[in-house]
């Protein structure tokens, strides 16, 4: 089974013990294992209220992109916080409509002015789907040389999309971030990321909630004294992966964060690995499409 494969190097993951806990990047760039998601809290206080509440609740990375619209407020409530921006990882993710080196370069340029700042901490291809992901990558990487991007990755990528940065000749991402959850474990793209270094971050790790009427979920919930959330981010904590649960609700970041004083059995963990696998919060799926350079 693929957990008893990991169980077996899992020596060599690093598996988050807190919200302080974090991974070395293949680059040498350090990032907390977990983080809040942004998508869909839209713009204005709501995000800036759901940022200042996770870095109330220990939160030290927050996961947005140019397509949710929320970048500068991202950085607003970490200006408005206690907490200082250097203690802070941030993630934000090119949108596909702006593939291309020069609207590459534009499109970064326009993101910093946003987050009135001149360097972000990563920055992932959002979508191989946009074409011309070549000279885009390469883009972001010169972006980096020049001190504006800390480390380069990708979202959304396929083996077959991984393959083809690594035949074009350039340098493995150093992290790749694709919808995990144990309906959709993706284990031949995570098994490839590990066996070339690069990090795995799983977005959607609750499914969006549409599979908390799983009988086994309510029964390992209900044997940990836990809700269904915190038994789905918990097994994205034990199957190693950077996890980024979302939500704008005060009560639901705090309670997603706290995962780290209980564990799943081996059994458990063995149910939740035997799930059916095929759902999926996409209306399709951006690892499988063709690769494009």
């Amino acid at each position: 089974m693929y957990w008893l494969e990991e169980k077996m190097s899992c020596h060599k993951l690093p598996v988050a013990a807190s919200l302080a806990s974090s991974i070395q990047l293949n680059d040498g760039v350090s990032m907390p294992l977990f983080g809040l998601g942004v998508y869909l809290a839209g713009a204005g206080d709501a995000t800036e209220n759901a940022v200042l509440s996770a870095l109330n609740a220990g939160y030290r990375m927050i996961d947005t992109a140019q397509f949710y619209g929320n970048e500068a407020e991202v950085y607003d409530a970490i200006r408005k916080s206690d907490v200082s921006r250097e203690d802070v990882f941030v993630v934000t993710k090119l949108m596909w409509t702006n593939h291309g080196y020069d609207a590459t370069v534009a499109a970064i340029t326009d993101s910093l002015s946003k987050m009135k700042t001149d360097s972000v901490d990563m920055v992932l291809i959002h979508s191989p789907s946009g074409g011309k992901n070549v000279e885009t990558y390469q883009a972001l990487l010169d972006l980096k040389a020049k001190g504006h991007i800390r480390s380069v990755g990708v979202s959304n990528f396929g083996i077959q999309h991984l393959e083809g940065l690594k035949a074009a000749g350039l340098p493995a991402p150093s992290l790749n971030q694709i919808e995990l959850h144990p309906f959709m474990r993706k284990a031949d793209i995570v098994q490839y990321c590990r066996n070339n270094d690069i990090a795995v971050m799983g977005y959607s790790p609750l499914a969006r909630c549409k599979k908390n009427d799983d009988p086994d979920l309510i029964k390992i919930a209900e044997s940990h004294g836990k809700s269904i959330a915190q038994v789905m981010i918990r097994w994205s904590v034990q199957m190693g992966f950077i996890t980024i649960p979302k939500s704008s609700k005060p009560e639901r970041i705090k309670s997603n964060a706290e995962v780290f004083d209980f564990e799943l059995s081996e059994e458990e963990m063995d149910t939740l690995n035997q799930k059916p696998e095929g759902f999926t919060i996409l209306s399709s799926n951006p690892t499988a499409s063709a690769w494009v350079p």
